[in-house]
């Protein structure tokens, strides 16, 4: 996007790119379906921004998501808008985004090198070229727009970090985010491979009670622990994770409050009443779920239907309500969808992605300190901070041409 932004407004582009084809990220992304943007209004837009929204309002201003969804149309990729208002191309095929970028750098005369860049060249305080594994490359102005760690197989493997702190620019704590998490304990082994649908997650911090994030949707049991949409959004609101400081609390019948869910299992008893208790659970859980409800709930599963307790019963109900797992950490960064931490964005101009300490550097995209969670708000930061890059690139390479 900061190529293409670059090059309609006048200037010579170069794009430099360390894998055999451009955008092998973007051709993964949404399990290979790419949730290019959301379909909100900038308001809403800010709200799924836990880090820096702010600095994102000039970019967001500049190329909101129905701007993107008007450019890739007009590229030819026709989309829908599916639960969440998250935008994906009609076809489910992220290679058709990523496609139709590519097309139009060449429409444009974009000069794309497959080459690994290694160093910025800065020179009396203004960044002038590009030193890569096949040589150096003379501009008037650079993008930097690398990615964070995440995925490092598809190239982001922290090189502009690296790079922005040669020159000077600070660079922020770098963590996972949009992760799969790891439970203290086997509890998750146990239920691996099982995915739930229409259940309500909470994440409580344990020191102080609070409950630090909450949503309905859908989560998976791994073998290392949780996995699927709630979950890694969850992670996205979490702070260093000490062993057993969060705890995710599952409600399995979020639609039931205490006394129809009561009234359901009374139901569900009189209906098997004369069965073991471990027989008699099909009706109200998964039955990959049964043996770790009855273990947790301390019931003889041998014991006779008509012979649970109502403290018992209630047992069951409050697990049912609030089934928890400790937390222990997050998968590695390797496994993460997006990176948090980044380029400082106190050293960066967010109404042109410029550099506030060298003349002619930019930044866009993951590489700086900004992300949001699941639903295209990420990928829509990354156009809009890539368009914004480019527009200002280019004004500032035409001066440095032409002077007058």
């Amino acid at each position: 996007m900061a190529a293409i932004r670059a090059a309609e407004n006048g200037a010579t582009v170069t794009l430099l790119e360390r894998n055999d084809r451009l955008g092998r990220k973007l051709r993964i992304t949404g399990k290979g379906r790419c949730n290019l943007t959301n379909d909100c209004d900038l308001s809403e837009f800010m709200t799924n921004v836990p880090t820096n929204p702010r600095f994102l309002y000039a970019a967001l201003t500049a190329m909101e998501p129905a701007d993107t969804k008007d450019f890739f149309e007009k590229l030819g990729v026709p989309l829908k808008t599916e639960r969440g208002k998250r935008v994906f191309p009609a076809s489910d095929r992220a290679y058709d985004v990523a496609d139709a970028l590519a097309h139009r750098c060449r429409e444009l005369g974009v000069t794309v090198r497959h080459v690994r860049a290694t160093e910025l060249s800065v020179r009396n305080g203004r960044a002038v070229g590009v030193k890569t594994d096949g040589g150096d490359v003379l501009c008037d102005a650079v993008i930097l727009c690398t990615g964070g760690r995440s995925y490092p197989k598809t190239g982001s493997d922290g090189d502009g970090y690296r790079m922005a702190r040669e020159v000077g620019h600070s660079v922020t704590e770098i963590r996972p985010s949009l992760v799969p998490l790891v439970e203290e304990g086997r509890l998750c082994a146990e239920l691996q491979g099982l995915s739930l649908r229409n259940i309500a997650l909470r994440v409580v911090d344990r020191e102080s009670g609070k409950i630090v994030y909450d949503d309905f949707g859908e989560l998976l049991f791994t073998h290392f622990g949780l996995s699927g949409p709630t979950v890694l959004s969850a992670s996205a609101w979490l702070g260093e994770i000490v062993s057993g400081r969060y705890e995710v609390q599952i409600d399995l019948k979020p639609a039931l409050d205490a006394k129809k869910l009561d009234e359901r299992l009374l139901s569900d008893f009189a209906k098997y009443a004369n069965r073991d208790f471990a027989n008699a659970l099909d009706d109200l859980l998964p039955q990959k779920m049964i043996a770790s409800v009855i273990r947790l709930s301390e019931i003889d599963p041998r014991k006779k239907v008509h012979s649970v307790t109502r403290e018992e019963r209630g047992r069951l109900a409050s697990l049912l309500k609030c089934f928890r797992i400790p937390l222990r950490g997050t998968r590695p960064i390797d496994e993460a969808i997006i990176t948090r931490g980044g380029v400082s964005v106190r050293e960066i101009d967010p109404k042109s992605m410029a550099s506030r300490l060298i003349k002619g550097l930019y930044f866009a995209g993951e590489v700086l300190d900004v992300d949001a969670y699941t639903g295209g708000f990420n990928l829509q930061i990354a156009f809009s901070t890539g368009a914004l890059a480019g527009l200002h690139a280019a004004r500032d390479a035409v001066n440095v041409s032409d002077p007058a």
